[in-house]
C-alpha cells in the first residue's frame, strides 16, 4: 500500500491511523532520505496513542514516550557507524520490551532487527508531496 501526503498535516494523520494497528512488541522500520516526513509520522502516530510531544532522536539516539497504552520507544540510527553501538544503546531489551519501537534509518542495521519488522518506505515525490509505502 502506498499513501501520498500533500502536507504534514497528512503525514502526522496517516500516522495516526497506523497507529490503530500497532501492538506491544511491534518494531517498524522507517527508511528514508532527510525531510521526508519519518519524524512528523512519528508526532501524530505519537498523539494518537495519548503520549507527549515528540522530538527527534537524531542527537539523543532514543526518546522514550509513555502512551496510554504502551510505552513508544523512538530511535534514529542516523548518527550510528558500528552496530555494536546497539548493545550501547540497549536497542535489543528495547525490542524484547513490552512497547512498540520506531526506528528511524533503521535499515541501516537492517540484519540487527527482529524477523517480525515492518519497513515503512518514506519518499520525497515533488515540493510538498511525500510517499509512505506500508
Amino acid at each position: 500500500m502506498v499513501f501520498e501526503s500533500q502536507s504534514v498535516e497528512e503525514t502526522r494523520k496517516f500516522g495516526a491511523k497506523f497507529a490503530e494497528t500497532l501492538k506491544p512488541g511491534d518494531v517498524i522500520a522507517l527508511d528514508g532520505d532527510l525531510g521526508t516526513g519519518k519524524t512528523e509520522f512519528v508526532r501524530g502516530l505519537v498523539a494518537a496513542l495519548g503520549g507527549s510531544a515528540v522530538r527527534s532522536p537524531t542527537f539523543t539516539i532514543v526518546n522514550t514516550y509513555q502512551t496510554m497504552s504502551m510505552p513508544v520507544y523512538h530511535f534514529d540510527f542516523y548518527r550510528m557507524t558500528d552496530s555494536d553501538e546497539l548493545f550501547e544503546i540497549g536497542f535489543y531489551e528495547y525490542v524484547a520490551g513490552d512497547g512498540v519501537c520506531l526506528i528511524e534509518w533503521g535499515t541501516m542495521f537492517q540484519d540487527a532487527l527482529p524477523e517480525n519488522t515492518r519497513i515503512l518506505k518514506f519518499k520525497d515525490a515533488g515540493e510538498t508531496i511525500r510517499t509512505i509505502e506500508t
